[in-house]
């Protein structure tokens, strides 16, 4: 187990060592793009601008998808509800993006997933969401994705019998695309390492170094070290997401948009609580039912609402969960009750404020400025359009450098691990015979960490024990967390058990009782000693009880400051 951490990787780690290396690297000279931000899009301006062949810097103040990046609703889509308000470019460009992140970018993390659509009336119901349903399909260019079929009641039963027979008529079924958005970040990140980007997480910007008017690079506070450093840099992306007032107010002023945060909440409930073969997603008062098929268990979501107050951890209330489970059990034949719920999780969108107060009619386009010389900021948009995104900011830092610099290429460049994974996908059954696993545990590899599943077997073959599943999450192999401190990014217990693994959502105690055992398998990685460990421990244990807390408060306020009690050991507040 000592030296499992100095195994080769198949791809530039995300390592302890490597976040040092690159911290320092950053103040030595100057890159020609910082990028700020290391959620979806910050990680895909890094990987579009080191791609054009620029020296490139990217800062995290927490970890790889800790915000917005690992609290959506886990798809790629093209927003079939976008429709509606009859914008059919942001539909096709997101179809387009779903296409390329299913069939060539990622295709080990992401994959299609079936949905019903209930009608509730006769005739006129099915040719108006059908002509939508058709459109959609058409503007996807019904790439990689089964087309859509109208179902009559019976035959939607079959498909979903945990449905009751009185909420329907018919439906239509269609497809998109699920990803896990937390690994799916953090999977950028390393992709834009592997390609020569420096990055670092744990590293917070402070303000802006500047000459003459001009944003010329970053002060940077290294949260784990404490040490203070300067970045210089040609120019700086602003991609901080819901943090992007913030950003914009230390270079001086705000630039020709305001983004404000809306509050999306998830449930989790185990998958044999609901019969069905397929997924839902029904429209309601205020925001969009979707009931998600995601492993083991059913994603139910979401919330819509207006979120002003903590922005690093926003909390799910007490209102937030009855909301959920009221709406999906308007549809289901078998009620669920709080009792069902195995997992809650908030995420905030940050979205381009328009002048109407309702979140959900605020705008999800996205809008690239540049409020200061040498400064741009991108905001708003939608996971699954994250590369355009990227490719927009890129294009407008580049814009003020004085060389030529090639044009974006990121819709060609796949993810570390999406090279060979589907040779490696051909042969699960060998690899599984050859490591002594099931081949349902490879498959779940394969799914998680594509042809860099090498790495992982390279970690069992060197210690066997590491080829157990951990005790109290057993659908996750102790060789994974070593992966994630060695070679994923992840500096804390959180980092580990809520992003690199999704145990704090899908274990019923919330990874409470595998914090102890990840800590020990962690710890000589990260340097830890005992004490840091039992910190960890303390500390993870105190955030899960803290935010079921918030989730028993009946509002925001209330649940906001129920949340706040657990310490954050990166800010130490």
């Amino acid at each position: 187990m000592s030296a499992a951490h100095d195994l080769p990787t198949t791809a530039r780690p995300l390592s302890p060592e490597q976040r040092a290396a690159d911290l320092r690297a950053m103040t030595e000279g100057e890159l020609d793009v910082l990028v700020i931000g290391g959620g979806v899009v910050g990680t895909g301006a890094a990987l579009d601008a080191v791609t054009r062949g620029l020296r490139v810097g990217l800062l995290e103040a927490r970890d790889w998808a800790a915000g917005t990046s690992s609290g959506s609703s886990k798809l790629v889509h093209g927003g079939l509800r976008y429709l509606e308000q009859l914008d059919f470019g942001l539909v096709r460009e997101a179809l387009r993006e779903r296409s390329l992140i299913l069939h060539h970018l990622c295709p080990h993390l992401a994959r299609p997933v079936p949905f019903l659509y209930p009608l509730t009336h006769r005739v006129w119901e099915r040719f108006y969401v059908g002509s939508g349903i058709a459109l959609y399909d058409t503007l996807g260019g019904r790439k990689g994705v089964p087309g859509h079929r109208h179902l009559s009641r019976r035959q939607a039963l079959r498909e979903f019998p945990g449905l009751r027979a009185d909420t329907l008529v018919g439906a239509i079924q269609y497809h998109d695309g699920q990803v896990d958005d937390a690994r799916h970040t953090m999977f950028l990140a390393r992709t834009a390492v592997h390609h020569g980007a420096l990055a670092a997480s744990s590293a917070r910007v402070t303000g802006f170094l500047t000459e003459a008017g001009r944003v010329v690079g970053a002060r940077v506070h290294d949260l784990e070290t404490g040490e203070d450093l300067e970045v210089r840099a040609r120019h700086v992306v602003n991609a901080a997401g819901v943090w992007t007032d913030e950003i914009q107010d230390m270079a001086g002023g705000r630039g020709s948009f305001g983004v404000r945060a809306s509050k999306g909440v998830h449930v989790l409930v185990p998958r044999e609580r609901i019969q069905s073969s397929t997924g839902l997603i029904s429209k309601t008062a205020t925001s969009v039912l979707f009931l998600i098929p995601w492993g083991r268990h059913w994603v139910i979501g979401t919330t819509d609402t207006d979120w002003s107050l903590d922005l690093a951890h926003p909390a799910a209330s007490r209102a937030d969960l009855d909301y959920l489970l009221e709406q999906a059990n308007r549809l289901l034949a078998h009620p669920l009750t709080h009792d069902d719920v195995v997992g809650v999780y908030a995420g905030l969108r940050p979205l381009l404020a328009g002048e109407s107060d309702a979140t959900s009619k605020l705008s999800r386009e996205h809008a690239v400025v540049s409020p200061v010389p040498g400064l741009t900021i991108v905001a708003g948009g939608k996971y699954t359009t994250y590369r355009v995104m990227a490719r927009d900011a890129v294009d407008a830092a580049v814009a003020e450098l004085p060389d030529a610099v090639p044009s974006s290429c990121t819709e060609k460049v796949r993810l570390v691990g999406a090279d060979g994974y589907e040779a490696d996908w051909n042969r699960r059954h060998r690899l599984a015979a050859e490591h002594g696993l099931h081949v349902a545990r490879v498959e779940d590899l394969l799914h998680r960490h594509g042809s860099l599943v090498h790495e992982v077997l390279a970690l069992l073959r060197a210690d066997p024990d590491l080829a157990r599943p951990l005790a109290h999450a057993p659908d996750h192999l102790r060789a994974e967390v070593v992966q994630a401190v060695r070679a994923e990014g992840a500096l804390h217990l959180d980092d580990v058990l809520a992003r690199r693994t999704r145990i704090s959502i899908t274990v019923p105690d919330r990874g409470v009782e595998a914090a102890e055992e990840v800590a020990e398998l962690v710890a000589p990685v990260l340097g830890w000693d005992q004490v840091r460990a039992a910190r960890e421990v303390r500390a993870y244990r105190e955030r899960v009880a803290a935010e079921r807390a918030s989730q028993a408060e009946p509002d925001d306020s209330r649940a906001d400051a129920a949340r706040l009690v657990a310490a954050d050991l990166r800010t130490g507040a």
